[in-house]
C-alpha cells in the first residue's frame, strides 16, 4: 500500500528535511540525521529506476563530478524505490563512489513529495530530484521535474553546495 501522499504540500527552500532510514547496497542503515551530524551537506538525489538510460546518466555525471563535491564537504545519497540488491550491481556495474538507498516501501519519496504517480505502466517511482540538506537538516536547495526525462543542472547543484559551504 502506498503511504500518504499529499502533492500539495511540495518541500520548499527553509524547511526540515524529513529524517530517513534506509538500506544501502551493503544492506546497512543509512540515517540522514546521521550523516548530517558528521558537519557536512548532503546533496539528496531521487532517481527514477536503475539501469535506465537517463538514471544511468545522471548518475555518472554526479560520480565524475564528485572531486568538486568532496572539496565543499558534501555526501551524495542517490534514492530510488529499487531494491538494495538491483542497486547494488546498478552501483558495481557504474562504478559509482557514492551510497545508494532503497526506499522499496516508497515512504521517503512521499515525505519529500517526488512521487511519480506513473511511467509506463510502473506506479509511484520517484522523480527525478535534488536537495541540498544543511548540517542543521534545512533544505538550502530543490529542484525536481514531473518530467522523467530531464536531467538536474548539474553545474548549479555543484556551484549551490560549494557557495553553501564556504
Amino acid at each position: 500500500m502506498m503511504p500518504v501522499w499529499d502533492p500539495t504540500m511540495p518541500l520548499k527552500i527553509g524547511d526540515q528535511a524529513p529524517n530517513f532510514e534506509l538500506l544501502d547496497t551493503d544492506l546497512k542503515k543509512v540515517n540522514l540525521y546521521d550523516v548530517l551530524g558528521r558537519g557536512q551537506y548532503v546533496v539528496l538525489l531521487f532517481f527514477p529506476g536503475a539501469f535506465t538510460s537517463v538514471c544511468t546518466k545522471e548518475l555518472c555525471t554526479f560520480r565524475d563530478s564528485m572531486f568538486k563535491l568532496e572539496k565543499a564537504k558534501a555526501n551524495v545519497i542517490a534514492v530510488s524505490v529499487d531494491t538494495p540488491f538491483s542497486l547494488k550491481a546498478f552501483k558495481e556495474q557504474n562504478k559509482l563512489n557514492f551510497t545508494l538507498a532503497s526506499d522499496f516501501n516508497k515512504t521517503v519519496i512521499a515525505d519529500y513529495d517526488v512521487v511519480l504517480p506513473s511511467l509506463l505502466g510502473l506506479r509511484y517511482l520517484a522523480k527525478r530530484a535534488v536537495y541540498i540538506i544543511s548540517p542543521d537538516h534545512t533544505i538550502k536547495y530543490v529542484w525536481y521535474s514531473d518530467d522523467p526525462g530531464k536531467e538536474p543542472p548539474y553545474d548549479e547543484v555543484v556551484k549551490t553546495v560549494n557557495e553553501l559551504a564556504h
